[in-house]
């Protein structure tokens, strides 16, 4: 019997994922480098340049002129890897990290393997509360998290209250903009390392960068942070490694950097306005249906949509996910179009 070729997923029903179709220049990059390794940097010479110069991009984007960093495989890695360097560089037998309880749940993995007490504070208004993360901070804190876009609101935290919170107590202030931190640079929020002294964070090309997955993105304010992840690596011509993993994608970081070299900084202007755009409609085209709706704060929009009318649409082949609240929640990535949007307004009417 003849094998019948798989196709991948298509992108045209897709409405709740924070991943989106690669663009051109991308694609085309990643399938030169799918046998590169930047986990041997002496051997594979070429693509650890190019690492280093999708570093020095995040840190453009991001405001901070001399980044460290790597490329990871997603906002997970780079979530654990800025939890180790907190812990690494402590002084403490029983460390603990803060974070708003809309934190990412790479954050409970983090905890999980790390060894570290998670304490997690309550929201105002979708954002995280700072009071309240204050009073969870003691002298064994060696983190205080905020999330920059988050992933089921949008919501962007204080980041300079977190960070002054964070260095009162000696520890370190980490930033997940994993999701929201190519399209932030084009908002009046305070969030990046210009805005705030922030010292780790997460962003990723994979995301609304439009690079290939995997490919996201760990920064470090100093190179000495960045050392705290560092070991020795006996067999490689290099003398140490600061990656969680060993072989990693040199795809996914020739994708980072031809997106970013196509997109930055008028592509990704352009995507978020036509984002914001297409949100706005929608939370308006809802609300008119007598939904209350949440946002948009970013191109995402979360709304009271029931669990059965949501299993409906997915039995019409529209790809949505809840929050924990059991919210429909939308996420107008770059693939998402206002047709696409009108058919699933329309589907939502059909029932």
């Amino acid at each position: 019997m003849q094998r019948v070729e798989p196709e991948p997923q298509e992108f045209e029903r897709v409405l709740s994922s924070m991943c989106t179709e690669p663009h051109p220049a991308a694609r085309q990059a990643a399938e030169r480098f799918l046998a590169t390794n930047p986990g041997d940097p002496t051997t594979y010479q070429r693509v650890a340049e190019l690492e280093r110069e999708a570093v020095g991009m995040l840190g453009t984007i991001t405001g901070l002129e001399d980044p460290s960093g790597y490329v990871t495989s997603g906002g997970t890695e780079a979530n654990v890897q800025a939890m180790r360097v907190a812990r690494n560089r402590a002084d403490t037998d029983d460390p603990n990290v803060v974070v708003p309880t809309s934190a990412h749940f790479s954050f409970w993995k983090a905890a999980e393997l790390l060894g570290v007490e998670l304490r997690t504070a309550p929201l105002a208004d979708y954002r995280a509360d700072t009071a309240a993360m204050a009073e969870l901070v003691d002298g064994d804190t060696v983190s205080v998290v905020g999330v920059a876009g988050s992933t089921e609101y949008g919501a962007v935290d204080p980041i300079p209250e977190i960070a002054d919170i964070a260095h009162d107590a000696g520890a370190l202030a980490h930033v997940d903009a994993a999701w929201g931190g190519f399209y932030l640079p084009f908002t009046d929020d305070d969030w990046d390392f210009a805005d705030a002294p922030v010292d780790t964070m997460t962003i990723d090309p994979h995301k609304l960068g439009q690079a290939a997955v995997p490919a996201g993105g760990l920064l470090a304010r100093s190179e000495e942070l960045l050392a705290e992840l560092a070991i020795d690596t006996p067999y490689l011509e290099s003398a140490s490694q600061v990656t969680l993993t060993g072989t990693r994608s040199g795809a996914g970081v020739a994708s980072a950097v031809a997106a970013m070299d196509a997109l930055w900084p008028a592509g990704y202007r352009e995507h978020y306005e036509r984002a914001m755009d297409n949100a706005e409609w929608l939370a308006d085209a809802l609300a008119a249906r007598g939904y209350d709706v949440v946002g948009p704060r970013l191109p995402l929009v979360a709304a009271d949509v029931s669990l059965s009318l949501i299993e409906q649409l997915r039995d019409r082949g529209w790809r949505v996910a809840t929050t924990g609240s059991d919210e429909l929640r939308v996420v107008c990535m770059p693939h998402v179009t206002r047709s696409m949007l009108r058919s699933f307004v329309a589907d939502m009417d059909w029932y």
